[in-house]
């Protein structure tokens, strides 16, 4: 499956639209799902990206809860990757980040992000 990397300090801002919400697998069971190589619980964090005069709301999955982040807050994403898909004829781009965390706390990782 491709990957495509997106360079988030391209953006002007990143501010979280929708507060983390653990993804739901299953939904008949509630079962939640589970990232594959770490075991943490997936949440999806609606993220508004902004650049110049335009932007742009999309539901990017994490592996972990992002601890502090919270509706208005502005953010920083580390490892931001668009991924399309299509089945059964339906289509789409899931985005996937390694971390989001609010944009004042201290970095966990070296690595690049919105605002940094």
């Amino acid at each position: 499956m491709t990957t495509l990397p997106i360079d988030t300090a391209k953006y002007t801002g990143i501010i979280c639209a929708v507060p983390p919400a653990p993804r739901v697998a299953n939904r008949e069971t509630g079962q939640l799902r589970v990232d594959r190589d770490t075991g943490k619980t997936v949440y999806q964090v609606g993220l508004c990206l902004m650049a110049g005069a335009s932007a742009d709301v999309v539901n990017v999955s994490v592996a972990g809860e992002p601890a502090g982040v919270q509706l208005g807050m502005p953010v920083a994403v580390r490892d931001l990757v668009a991924t399309p898909w299509e089945n059964e004829g339906r289509h789409g781009i899931a985005f996937r980040a390694a971390e989001i965390r609010p944009l004042s706390a201290p970095a966990t990782t070296a690595g690049k992000g919105a605002g940094q």
